[in-house]
């Protein structure tokens, strides 16, 4: 029986599977700002949008992508297994690129969007969960399947903006949607020829108990009923005058959710009681580093908003010459990923070896730090644009974008472990929601940020990113030694 890399040969098609969806994300992720804000009279027209509206809508939609995660794994495991959920978030995914590409006005653009986010929150998670379940609890390759697998995820974050983004670029905008709707197409296909490699993976929801699945439909039901609500409601008020519903103004309420969301669910955690002190405390800790990551993140987050904008308008974009596309830029952080990938493996190993393991909030503090100094190095840069009008070299971005894959390296892939490891058995799935949730809040602030591009001084906004993530690992620093009595021995 043939393996991939001596594994299951599901693995082959599961890792096929998200690099083409990744390549599909992370090409429309890299062409999204710019074609909002290019001009409507423009070689290339794009929507004329402020780098404010462009932002709001930005920081909406990349937020509201992870959001869809969590009902998106919800309704694989109560209804139609996760693979069923791959295939039908492929599908969307792939009619949303397209009918963006039929470029239909602003209208068509955003209905596109909301397609690929629903998508999204169909397949991502279920594809990860499917990976898992090729191989028997305790099986030695299932770290390393996953190794395979988030290499799968950097290929097609790597390709995508060099490909999509020059036919989307230098040719027209529609067409870079119909390459990554295109690609994503050809994910599916191979995804249903080696569905037979998948064995039993996914097939099945988690409870056959007929009374749990009713109950499960009464929660869809009124989920999608409170949904319309809202809809409607905010439609009224819009109407009447009340609160002008537009991009910037849905972008605001989905600040006041983020900021809501999480203290109305700790809150009720709390004081619903059932944990025991020990539970609590490693609660507690999960607390730190849910804002510790929606802190990163939302500075990390800005490749696809502030500095697109920094390499579009202020950084000399050319090698050997040739005036390369700006789109170019978001697959640099993908090839330092691949490039750095093994060098912290071994670190990892052999500081663990030598008795020098390196704990979760400290690692949590360096990832901070250097997410900060990335935009600490911009400042002399911005600086040099406003006293000069020119452009600054690339070395500017390429050092900042090694910086912060450094610091991803330290944070996110711990991330989603101490989820799992600091979380009471019964609720490690909520805690993996509130992961999710730390990734959307950072993407939102990120965008929003990425909004004040035409309205602040560069070096005021990158010194204010540098400030809050050094705040934020200074306090982390401080705190390692509680966080560390609250987390215990998992490590």
């Amino acid at each position: 029986m043939s393996t991939f890399f001596g594994h299951p040969r599901g693995l082959a098609t599961l890792f096929f599977t998200e690099m083409w969806e990744r390549f599909s994300y992370y090409g429309g992720r890299a062409m999204l700002v710019l074609y909002m804000v290019a001009s409507v009279t423009g070689q290339n027209p794009g929507f004329g949008m402020t780098a404010m509206e462009a932002g709001a809508l930005y920081a909406l939609y990349v937020s509201i992508v992870y959001l869809t995660n969590l009902p998106g794994g919800w309704i694989a495991d109560r209804f139609i297994g996760a693979r069923k959920a791959v295939l039908y978030g492929g599908i969307l995914i792939a009619i949303g690129n397209f009918i963006i590409a039929a470029n239909l006005g602003f209208g068509g653009f955003v209905t596109g969007l909301g397609f690929i986010a629903i998508g999204t929150g169909l397949l991502k998670p279920n594809v990860s969960t499917m990976v898992g379940s090729l191989y028997e609890q305790g099986d030695v390759k299932r770290d390393s399947a996953f190794q395979i697998f988030y290499m799968g995820i950097n290929i097609g974050a790597l390709l995508a903006p060099l490909v999509a983004g020059y036919f989307g670029e230098r040719i027209d905008w529609s067409l870079g949607f119909l390459v990554v709707g295109i690609g994503m197409v050809l994910g599916l296909i191979q995804y249903v020829l080696g569905a037979k490699h998948l064995g039993d993976a996914g097939k099945f929801v988690q409870s056959d108990d007929a009374t749990e699945v009713s109950k499960q439909q009464k929660s869809l039901r009124s989920a999608g009923i409170w949904t319309l609500i809202i809809i409607a409601l905010l439609y009224f008020v819009h109407k009447i005058g009340i609160y002008p519903i537009t991009v910037v103004s849905l972008s605001d309420l989905m600040g006041v959710v983020f900021v809501a969301l999480p203290i109305v669910y700790f809150g009720a955690l709390f004081s619903k009681g059932g944990f025991t002190k020990q539970e609590k405390g490693r609660i507690t800790a999960i607390i730190i580093l849910y804002l510790a990551a929606a802190l990163f993140w939302s500075a990390y987050e800005q490749a696809g908003s502030t500095l697109t904008l920094f390499a579009e308008r202020n950084t000399n974009n050319v090698i050997l010459g040739w005036d390369f596309p700006v789109t170019w830029w978001q697959s640099v952080n993908a090839a330092f990923i691949v490039i750095l990938s093994p060098v912290f493996a071994w670190l990892w190993i052999y500081l663990k070896r030598t008795g020098n393991q390196l704990s979760i909030p400290f690692k949590f503090a360096i990832g901070l730090l250097l997410v900060g100094v990335g935009f600490l190095i911009l400042v002399p840069a911005a600086m040099k644009i406003e006293a000069t009008g020119t452009r600054v070299g690339m070395m500017w971005l390429l050092t900042l974008y090694l910086v912060h894959t450094i610091g991803e390296m330290f944070l996110s892939p711990v991330g989603l472990s101490a989820m799992t490891k600091l979380a009471p058995q019964r609720i490690v799935g909520q805690m993996m929601g509130i992961w999710f949730l730390g990734a959307a809040t950072g993407n939102y602030i990120g965008g929003r940020i990425g909004g004040l591009f035409e309205t602040f001084p560069l070096k005021y906004i990158f010194l204010a990113v540098f400030c809050t993530s050094l705040v934020a690992s200074i306090l982390m620093f401080v705190l390692v030694p509680w966080m560390k009595r609250l987390i215990g021995d998992i490590e």
